[in-house]
């Protein structure tokens, strides 16, 4: 089934110059992007964003980490695109993730693991939603 998913690039991937090389590795596994935008979130669009984890005890350090610099949001489109994405990501923890997986090859620890994926369609949904409008959602040809 054709879906799409958010991805973030954090600020660390984006400071660190690995935009290109973040996006590159997506579409080699046959993704394509459907829509993208650099932006600087606010701590208040931080929050707002990473409400779900709001009781979790990393939830401050998070959205400061999140709202601290620039980040790439772009929508994902492609076959089972948000399991693939989680794969292609890897684990939280870079120590954790698979060889070639986005979080072994440039992650730094658990917070600054340079990408974010929504984990299932309701959060992919809302997430694509609190970042893009249906106008800025363009189809593949």
């Amino acid at each position: 089934m054709i879906e799409r998913t958010l991805v973030m690039i954090k600020p660390d991937g984006v400071q660190r110059n690995l935009i290109g090389k973040v996006i590159s590795i997506f579409e080699e596994k046959g993704l394509r992007v459907v829509a993208l935008k650099k932006l600087r979130l606010t701590k208040d669009q931080a929050k707002a964003f990473y409400i779900v984890h709001k009781e979790r005890p990393f939830y401050e350090d998070l959205t400061n980490y999140m709202s601290s610099g620039p980040i790439v949001a772009m929508v994902l489109e492609g076959e089972s695109a948000i399991t693939r994405v989680r794969e292609i990501m890897g684990a939280t923890d870079p120590k954790e993730a698979k060889e070639g997986t986005i979080r072994k090859l440039f992650g730094l620890d658990k917070e600054k693991n340079t990408v974010h994926g929504s984990d299932s369609p309701e959060s992919a949904q809302r997430e694509i939603a609190f970042f893009f409008s249906e106008q800025e959602l363009l189809a593949v040809d």
